[in-house]
């Protein structure tokens, strides 16, 4: 991998505010245009790498955003906007990275709002609560079904000892403890 070097001039001699607002706006586009973190590096690697950062501190921050938990996207915004700009920069970067998911997820939730009460919108959750258990038995079934057979008896025993827990009426949470809890004796 060869190391490119920033080009002098981008955020060099402008000022905390200009460069807060540049760092901002290029946040803002790269999570407007990638909605998701993995798929932001891509294009913050095109408008970062050779103008406010070299490869090689590119390349350290995504390795630090994926050991630390949290958002990826959340991490590389703090981690470009602080090496470009100090903590202004991760401050203007991160409420850069912020707004696009933001002003969506605000947009989701207002529409619903609005069309909590139609008919037509219970009727398309009610069908969906089939599919997606359909769904997650269908890859239950492809993560269980390996070659060798009592390997799975473990497993579907969880399965079977959660599923009557939860008919019986046992809060959900518990059971997740429960199965997570035999999953740790019986997995050993």
């Amino acid at each position: 991998m060869t190391d490119v070097e920033p080009q002098a001039g981008l955020l060099d001699g402008k000022t905390g505010l200009h460069k807060s607002l540049t760092l901002f706006w290029l946040f803002l586009k790269v999570n407007a245009l990638t909605t998701s973190g993995p798929a932001s590096v891509g294009l913050l690697y095109k408008e970062a790498v050779g103008r406010l950062m070299t490869e090689s501190e590119f390349v350290e921050a995504v390795g630090f955003s994926s050991v630390v938990p949290g958002s990826e996207a959340m991490k590389l915004a703090m981690f470009v906007g602080y090496a470009a700009g100090g903590v202004s920069g991760a401050i203007a970067a991160l409420f850069g990275a912020i707004l696009p998911p933001t002003i969506m997820m605000f947009s989701v939730v207002a529409i619903l709002q609005r069309l909590h009460n139609e008919v037509w919108l219970e009727r398309f959750v009610d069908g969906l609560v089939p599919a997606v258990a359909v769904l997650i038995a269908v890859v239950a079934w492809e993560i269980f079904r390996g070659d060798n057979k009592s390997i799975m008896l473990v497993p579907v025993t969880i399965a079977a000892l959660s599923l009557v827990a939860l008919v019986l009426e046992a809060p959900a949470p518990l059971v997740l403890l429960g199965a997570g809890a035999l999953g740790i004796i019986l997995f050993r």
